[in-house]
């Protein structure tokens, strides 16, 4: 009884005061070494089974890097002219022009093993400059957001937790609603809207800006189902996540350039991105 009164207090001063914030942030440090050598196995399979790999193997995959870096440089030549055009048009419109967002990339340590929790561990914490509520993306759309900072780690909860909520808009005409995790991996709901509401199988889900914790434009996920249902005063609405939820290995930190947060350190990676994302609410603050 004991005990229990005790843990009982302590998450009770934990959650309403941080008062063992110091205590786990000393913890997550004193842990590092020993997640570091839980993974170690893992990366000593990798690197032995790249050190056998066959030249002709090596040489195949050179030519096809080859082929593709040739494409994509093309194709940035395209996009330089794209941005060099909307950056006159901007000016004719007398509308500030945002370069771009400056980015990290971290790889993942941990997934927590919650089955009602969406969360995972990257390696990458407040020495880089991470903050809660920092935008996390992969190469194709929005991740989550990083939750709880420690020194050298930090957790993100992914927008397919049951908690999260992430204000998107569709990409077709603009229509703004909220995205609900649904504790499924690669799927998430929109349960806000009725049932004349003008949204389609396929339509594009990106970020709306709102709420001010992820940019606007970022791609979020694709309607997948619409049912409507007479009676009824919202259409049940269903989307596919766009990232890869279930197998990402690196992530992407994001600083907007109008944020206050610390930018990453000198001497850590920065790259930039398309001018998109949308915000997303961390688990009891309110969604807009």
């Amino acid at each position: 009884m004991v005990a229990c009164l005790l843990s009982l207090s302590l998450m009770v001063l934990d959650h309403r005061y941080n008062t063992l914030e110091s205590l786990r942030s000393t913890l997550s440090v004193v842990l590092y070494p020993i997640q570091y050598l839980a993974g170690l196995p893992s990366i000593l399979s990798q690197s032995a089974s790249q050190a056998m790999t066959s030249r002709s193997e090596l040489e195949t995959q050179l030519k096809h890097l080859s082929d593709d870096n040739l494409e994509l440089r093309a194709r940035l030549q395209k996009f330089e002219s794209l941005e060099a055009e909307n950056m006159r048009l901007r000016a004719l419109l007398d509308s500030s022009f945002k370069v771009g967002d400056r980015v990290l990339i971290a790889e993942l340590m941990a997934v927590e093993q919650d089955p009602f929790r969406q969360v995972v561990l990257i390696n990458k914490g407040k020495n880089s400059g991470l903050y809660a509520g920092q935008p996390v993306l992969d190469a194709n759309a929005v991740v989550g957001q990083v939750t709880h900072v420690n020194p050298l780690t930090a957790s993100v909860l992914l927008i397919t937790d049951a908690t999260h909520a992430l204000p998107v808009q569709v990409n077709r005409n603009g229509l703004r609603t909220i995205a609900l995790g649904t504790g499924l991996i690669n799927q998430l709901e929109l349960p806000h809207l009725p049932n004349n509401a003008d949204i389609e199988v396929g339509d594009l889900l990106v970020t709306s800006g709102l709420g001010g914790r992820f940019p606007p434009g970022y791609p979020v996920a694709q309607v997948v189902e619409v049912k409507r249902e007479p009676g009824r005063p919202f259409a049940s609405v269903i989307a596919e996540t766009a990232a890869h939820l279930d197998r990402i290995r690196e992530v992407l930190l994001v600083w907007t350039l109008n944020s206050n947060a610390t930018a990453p350190a000198a001497d850590e990676t920065d790259q930039a991105l398309p001018d998109n994302t949308d915000g997303a609410v961390a688990p009891g603050e309110a969604t807009e």
